[in-house]
C-alpha cells in the first residue's frame, strides 16, 4: 500500500515537472518563431479569468505551501508578486521542484491525522454565487483532507490553466507534454 508521501509528493512533482518542461517549450518556440516571452505572462483564457502569471504562482503555493500547511498547520503562502518575466516564472517552477524534492517521506507520513484549520475566502454559497456572497469561512481539515481535497484539486485547476493559455497561444503541445514522466513500472521483457 502506498504512503502519504507517496500520494502527494510524487503527484506535486510529476506535475511539476511537466509544467517546468512545457514552460521550456513555450521558451524555445519563442526563440524559433521570434516570438517574446513575456507576452504568455498578462494572457488569459478568458477575460474574467486570472492571468499566465497567476496560474504559476498558484500552482506552486498549492504544492509547496499546501505541503508547508500540512507540516505547521497553516496554510500562508507568499504575498503574490503578480505580473514578471517569463523567465522568472521558469525559475519560480524549478525552486518549486527542488522544494517539493526536499520533503522526506518520514516527515509528510508523520502529519497523518493532525488539525490543519484553514481561513479561506470562498462564495458562502457555492451552488448559488454571485460576487456579493463572497467572504471568509474557516474549513477543519486533517493533513490529508486539506492536500486531497482543497490543494491537488487547486493545483491541477493551475497547471492544467496554465498549459491551456500556451496552446491558445499557438505553442506546440499535447497531452503527454501535461502529463509529464509518468510513474509507471519498467516493462519486463521476455
Amino acid at each position: 500500500m502506498a504512503s502519504f508521501y507517496d500520494l502527494i509528493v510524487p503527484t506535486f512533482l510529476q506535475t511539476t515537472r511537466a509544467v517546468e518542461g512545457f514552460l521550456d517549450r513555450a521558451a524555445r518556440h519563442c526563440a524559433e518563431t521570434g516570438r517574446d516571452p513575456d507576452d504568455f505572462v498578462g494572457a488569459r483564457l478568458y477575460e474574467d479569468m486570472a492571468p499566465f502569471h497567476f496560474q504559476i504562482e498558484a500552482l506552486r503555493n498549492h504544492a509547496v505551501w499546501g505541503l508547508e500547511a500540512a507540516k505547521t498547520g497553516v496554510f500562508a503562502p507568499p504575498p503574490l508578486v503578480g505580473a514578471m518575466p517569463f523567465a522568472d516564472l521558469q525559475v519560480m517552477i524549478g525552486q518549486a521542484v527542488t522544494a517539493l524534492e526536499a520533503f522526506s517521506p518520514d516527515e509528510v507520513n508523520g502529519w497523518l491525522g493532525k488539525k490543519l484549520d484553514i481561513e479561506i475566502f470562498q462564495p458562502l454559497d457555492v451552488d448559488n454565487a454571485t460576487t456579493s456572497d463572497w467572504g471568509p469561512r474557516t474549513l477543519a481539515f486533517t493533513p490529508e483532507t486539506f492536500l486531497l481535497s482543497y490543494s491537488l484539486p487547486n493545483f491541477y485547476f493551475h497547471a492544467v490553466t496554465a498549459y491551456n493559455i500556451l496552446r491558445t497561444r499557438g505553442v506546440p503541445l499535447g497531452k503527454y507534454h501535461y502529463q509529464g514522466q509518468l510513474r509507471a513500472k519498467p516493462a519486463t521483457r521476455v
